[in-house]
């Protein structure tokens, strides 16, 4: 029998946010790639969006120059040394410095001029961020999978209390806002995840196992960070997703579907009840589902070249491959699992990418590392992480193990 959708489970991403005539931004991550995207869509519509507050990581060469163009009214870096390179380098007066870390996360989401928070910074540091600037009623675009992998269900409760919209900016989970919009959700019996396959695709688990780093920061389509371009070659961005799309769209997890589609033009579709398939087709370009969450419920005009499908050719489709890409069902077990085994995946799988980013750990230790320290999770009284706490609680342990089952696996160097 065909599974129906949840319609007892809001999404959040539903929620029509209002603005003014211009909408004020805050941008956490401004320096990495969603973010340099989402100030090119600025540049664009210069008057219709503002930046008011920017975050940043480490690079405050590109951050001072971010800052002295946008002139926000304030500004945050991750580090102190971050911060005090900033100020040795000058940027432009009248720009308040909110601090370091995530009360410096914090205080520029929550400035009170801005309408709308981009959180496009990378790891977990913005969780806080993110529920503060929702307290505010400040409308959420979410390039982030980390806040809704760890704390899913405090976030959304959080947004349907306060009445806030989580736009997503994924290009996946802002396809499937596209084909859901204006539709009775009593329609949808399906969601499915294109992913592109990563630089690995077709290649069986025995060929995997001398790959290095740079082999897989070779990602055929999209030019992304570091971390999240080696989650894309084990496919636990996919998973990730999966696990986003549960939270943003309030389905199960036998209702979500990842199929390979190397040329990255559907970027996913929503399956019918009548067994008809609604796709979004676009530019592999990151700047049209930035632009779609700042824009939305309005679209506007993009500097863009429309799609070319006769040039597209051929779009193929086909199932993952689990067994050489463990990560994706190890995902599909953590939201199965729900609760806090989700928060053990992320934490596992974060500490297992630095680790092969450093040469540390082969690619295929990093399955090896989140299966064995989701094995060695006890639930307990944090089982439902139902606190921020308690979120970072398990997190904490679940990194703590993850860097002791990593060792175990390190490389002979």
């Amino acid at each position: 029998m065909s599974p129906t959708f949840l319609t007892s489970v809001p999404s959040v991403s539903s929620v029509v946010p209002s603005f003014s005539a211009m909408k004020r931004l805050a941008i956490l991550g401004s320096t990495g790639s969603i973010g340099q995207s989402a100030l090119a869509v600025v540049d664009a519509h210069a008057d219709r969006l503002q930046v008011v507050g920017l975050a940043a990581g480490e690079n405050a060469e590109l951050f001072a120059a971010q800052v002295t163009q946008y002139r926000p009214r304030v500004a945050a870096m991750a580090t102190g040394a971050a911060m005090d390179r900033l100020k040795q380098i000058g940027y432009a007066a009248g720009v308040a410095l909110a601090g370091t870390g995530r009360d410096g996360l914090v205080a520029v989401a929550s400035h009170p001029d801005v309408d709308l928070v981009l959180c496009a910074s990378s790891g977990t540091e913005a969780l806080e961020a993110v529920l503060a600037a929702i307290a505010q009623k400040k409308t959420i675009a979410l390039a982030n999978k980390e806040v809704l992998v760890m704390a899913g269900g405090i976030v959304t409760d959080a947004a349907a209390r306060h009445g806030v919209a989580i736009l997503p900016v994924d290009s996946e989970h802002n396809a499937i806002h596209q084909c859901l919009h204006g539709r009775n959700r009593a329609e949808i019996t399906r969601l499915i995840l294109t992913a592109s396959g990563g630089p690995f695709r077709g290649r069986a688990a025995s060929d995997l196992t001398g790959v290095t780093a740079a082999d897989a920061l070779k990602h055929p389509t999209w030019r992304m960070g570091r971390k999240i371009t080696i989650d894309s070659a084990t496919l636990m961005n996919k998973g990730l997703e999966v696990i986003e799309a549960h939270w943003l769209f309030g389905v199960r997890a036998d209702q979500i579907d990842v199929v390979i589609h190397p040329q990255s033009v559907v970027h996913s579709m929503v399956e019918l009840t009548d067994g008809s398939i609604i796709a979004q087709l676009g530019l592999t370009d990151m700047r049209l589902p930035i632009q779609y969450a700042f824009s939305y419920p309005d679209r506007w005009h993009a500097p863009l070249p429309p799609l070319d499908l006769a040039a597209a050719g051929r779009l193929e489709f086909e199932a993952p491959d689990t067994a050489a890409f463990p990560c994706l069902g190890l995902a599909y077990r953590a939201l199965d699992a729900e609760r806090s085994l989700p928060v053990v995946l992320n934490a596992a799988n974060e500490v297992a990418v630095a680790r092969f980013l450093d040469g540390r750990i082969g690619f295929t230790a990093i399955p090896r590392v989140i299966a064995r320290t989701m094995d060695a999770h006890t639930p307990g009284p944090l089982a439902n992480v139902a606190t921020l706490a308690e979120v970072r609680a398990v997190d904490r342990w679940a990194r703590e193990r993850a860097e002791e089952l990593a060792g175990e696996l390190q490389l002979k160097v």
